[in-house]
């Protein structure tokens, strides 16, 4: 596959604002995150349906299309970010003109449900997205971790080269090793149900890293076993494991289970690369933002002693 790069933001750029998955409930939220985006030196554009609420799906998905197609197809947008997750990007996937977004690479960030956005389009025409912060979730106040990795991931090459987790989240190492890959996932549920449909990529010697939200450790397991039944664990080179959160705090008895199913997966030898579990990553404040489809080198030893980072630059500069 032919990998296509996006080019950096710089100062002045124009950022398109799009909504593919669901509305947010605080459009106070949205304000201010067009103001953080404007006092850090670019242009906003939102679309002409941002937050559109409709509850009739073949509306909707008109136009969330209309939007994402023409933010894509408009030489004055630089980048695109995305409100939130929820649900509703995976009923666009077979409606999107892949075409269009292949002949017009550019930045596309977003998370959570936006998951299947960044794996079809990646699948489709090879373009690198950012699974990252979005506008109503985390950039109406993000945190300086999340800040850091945001625009470092954007506007600088080399950014990509060494990732640094946030001191906060406690690294730990399930299988040790090394390995080197091309960088996919996101959220695990909605990764779980694109399997068996042409617009989930090739696992084959990727480095997968998933996160999920107020899934019980048997749903997890339930899932992981769906990946694993399609043999698709089996070809992952290494998995990095982020955040499993939920709205209330996780008892001690449900985190033992989910660490016994993340060490069932690689004793079991579905899993035969390195696995470490605590990155910086999923439904939290302090969020990395990663670049699907990136080529990228992970290593963790039996201490806990763990690097990440690109081969080469994500983004043009």
């Amino acid at each position: 596959m032919h990998i296509l790069r996006p080019k950096a933001l710089r100062k002045g750029d124009t950022i398109g604002l799009v909504s593919p998955s669901s509305h947010c409930v605080h459009p106070e939220r949205i304000e201010q995150a067009v103001r953080y985006i404007e006092k850090n030196g670019y242009r906003v554009e939102p679309s002409r349906y941002l937050n559109r609420i409709d509850t009739d799906p073949a509306i909707a998905d008109s136009h969330k299309l209309h939007d994402l197609h023409g933010m894509f197809g408009n030489p004055a947008i630089q980048a695109i970010i995305c409100l939130r997750g929820g649900a509703g990007a995976s009923r666009l996937l077979k409606h999107i003109d892949y075409s269009l977004i292949a002949a017009n690479p550019k930045i596309l960030v977003g998370y959570s449900d936006i998951t299947a956005l960044s794996m079809a389009v990646f699948a489709k025409t090879g373009l690198i997205s950012f699974s990252g912060p979005m506008l109503s979730t985390e950039l109406y106040r993000p945190t300086p971790y999340t800040e850091e990795h945001f625009w470092g991931m954007l506007t600088t090459p080399s950014h990509a080269l060494s990732i640094r987790n946030n001191e906060n989240h406690a690294i730990s190492c399930i299988s040790p090793g090394r390995a080197e890959g091309t960088l996919i996932g996101g959220n695990l549920s909605v990764l779980s149900s694109m399997i068996g449909t042409p617009y989930l990529p090739s696992f084959s010697g990727s480095l997968l890293f998933i996160e999920d939200i107020n899934e019980q450790a048997y749903r997890i397991d339930r899932m992981l076993s769906h990946l694993s039944n399609a043999g698709l664990l089996h070809e992952c080179g290494g998995v990095l494991l982020g955040q499993f959160t939920g709205e209330k705090e996780c008892p001690l008895e449900e985190e033992q289970r989910l660490q016994h199913i993340f060490r069932y997966y690689c004793n079991s030898g579905e899993i035969q690369g390195p696995v470490m579990r605590g990155l910086s990553y999923g439904h939290i404040h302090d969020l990395m933002t990663l670049p699907v489809g990136a080529r990228f080198r992970m290593e963790i030893s039996e201490q806990g002693e763990f690097f990440l980072g690109a081969t080469a630059p994500v983004i043009e500069g």
